[in-house]
């Protein structure tokens, strides 16, 4: 994964829309059969899977789909118009994290929190990537309605249901960097990470035993194992404190007694 930062929206906003919602004029003949927009976009989500973000440019995608660089300026304007296509392509419903399946508002944002992190490993040049204006497309707002759809019940205000999509897309964003980068740095290093901390292991010790560290030194041997599944306990502390946030909503909306009515008799 490249260290550079893409932004969303970054092309000619207007050209984008056209190009997402398919309102604009189409090339009347391509300069290559068989080439067209969807495989332009699809060759660039290629390209990003293997390479990073940072290998997508005009020249490279054309010279994968062996073609001349013009010829792709037929149907996107350029790399900023390209990548918003992009983003919307890998959120289609096949790849959809709001792909959730059937039941209530809380195993909807579980399966959301885990479907979105399997997006972001999946293509993880997403990383890479401003998305704090994107250019919403037709895949995008189809996620939107089925997330939404799905967690209207929780009677939360608009505002706030928006909120809770965004709390955990901000979690698992957290998550998913920390997965991405533990994999480029066993690749990048050529350590595993159990030869990472077998490194480290003769001096942390030392300082286990030094007393300095009452704490630490006292935790059990699995503290730091890989045995725990860190992502789902964070992801279900969320969604505990949501289910407490909507019964306490609930609470203050339910109606209380008529005024005057006499408490109900307690038995003998």
């Amino acid at each position: 994964m490249a260290s550079g930062t893409e932004t969303s929206g970054s092309g000619d906003i207007a050209r984008t829309l056209e190009l997402l919602w398919d309102t604009g004029r189409r090339p009347s003949r391509g300069p290559k059969p068989g080439l067209t927009l969807e495989r332009i976009v699809e060759a660039a989500v290629e390209v990003a899977d293997r390479e990073g973000l940072g290998a997508v440019s005009m020249r490279r995608i054309a010279t994968e789909l062996g073609t001349g660089t013009m010829s792709l300026y037929r149907y996107v304007p350029g790399k900023g118009e390209l990548l918003d296509l992009m983003l919307d392509r890998v959120q289609r419903p096949s790849e959809n994290p709001a792909d959730l399946g059937d039941g209530g508002w809380r195993p909807a944002l579980h399966a959301l929190g885990h479907a979105t992190l399997a997006l972001y490993c999946r293509h993880t040049w997403l990383l890479e990537v401003n998305q704090s204006r994107p250019v919403l497309g037709p895949s995008a707002l189809e996620g939107m309605e089925r997330v939404l759809s799905r967690i209207k019940p929780m009677g939360l205000t608009d505002p706030e249901l928006l909120s809770v999509i965004i709390m955990v897309d901000g979690y698992v964003v957290g998550a998913a960097r920390t997965q991405v980068y533990a994999q480029e740095a066993e690749r990048s290093s050529g350590l595993t990470d159990a030869q990472f901390w077998e490194a480290q292991e003769p001096m942390l010790v030392k300082a286990m035993t030094s007393g300095r560290y009452p704490v630490l030194a006292g935790m059990s041997e699995d503290t730091f194992g890989p045995g725990f599944d860190h992502f789902e306990f964070g992801l279900q502390r969320i969604l505990d404190g949501l289910e407490d946030f909507v019964a306490a909503r609930n609470a203050a909306r339910a109606p209380g007694p008529p005024a005057g009515s006499a408490p109900p008799e307690q038995p003998a």
